[in-house]
């Protein structure tokens, strides 16, 4: 009797830390949106002109933890094609190969290095999250605030028939257009040297 006991205890014990090990494992979020809501807005403000436009083709993936926010890795893509102005011409010329050259940089990425200064209340984490940003084909390291929005189980709210997690992700930074070679220092009363970029996009885990 005391050898079934134990035995059962034993198997209890092991279930349980089972149970608590998958709870704790960083969860892997999707950014690829089957809704195509996902966007990323940019703005140029320059003295004779403002530009605004965005971005809808957002894809990655990010390994994210609940219980441990710090640990947060991964890499968010842009496709490049996908930016798009109100005016037609001005959009080809952003595509063109004087500006963003799509053609031979389909891709707009950001790959997460580390995060600093973090800090979680209720379902949000704030942190400054540095990593590599490449734009035309430069990459240049940065650090720009973020904000992690975990949401358990929510998944079904923003896609029918889909449980899961989500986990949103907000971020409002500023870059020169100089730093990732394009046209720097020309035509500046037109186009800002400075884009103004911010997104809030959201990533599923969906259960198994």
């Amino acid at each position: 009797m005391n050898t079934t006991i134990r035995l059962l205890a034993s198997v209890t014990a092991a279930s349980a830390a089972l149970a608590l090990s998958a709870l704790a494992a960083p969860l892997s979020f999707d950014f690829k949106d089957p809704k195509g809501v996902n966007n990323v807005q940019f703005s140029l403000d320059a003295p004779l002109e403002q530009i605004t436009g965005h971005a809808t083709g957002v894809s990655g993936t990010i390994s994210f933890d609940p219980a441990n926010p710090s640990a947060t890795t991964g890499r968010i893509v842009v496709d490049a094609a996908t930016l798009t102005v109100s005016n037609a011409m001005m959009k080809d010329h952003l595509h063109s190969a004087g500006w963003l050259d799509v053609a031979a940089n389909p891709q707009i990425s950001f790959e997460a290095k580390g995060l600093k200064n973090v800090k979680t209340s209720g379902d949000s984490t704030t942190a400054d999250l540095t990593g590599v940003l490449t734009v035309k084909g430069v990459a240049k390291e940065l650090t720009v605030p973020v904000t992690f929005t975990y949401l358990p189980g929510k998944l079904a709210a923003r896609v029918q028939k889909m449980e899961g997690d989500l986990l949103v992700v907000r971020a409002d930074f500023t870059i020169n257009r100089s730093d990732f070679g394009i046209k720097p220092g020309q035509m500046t009363d037109k186009v800002a040297e400075e884009i103004h970029l911010k997104l809030s996009i959201a990533g599923a885990a969906p259960k198994a």
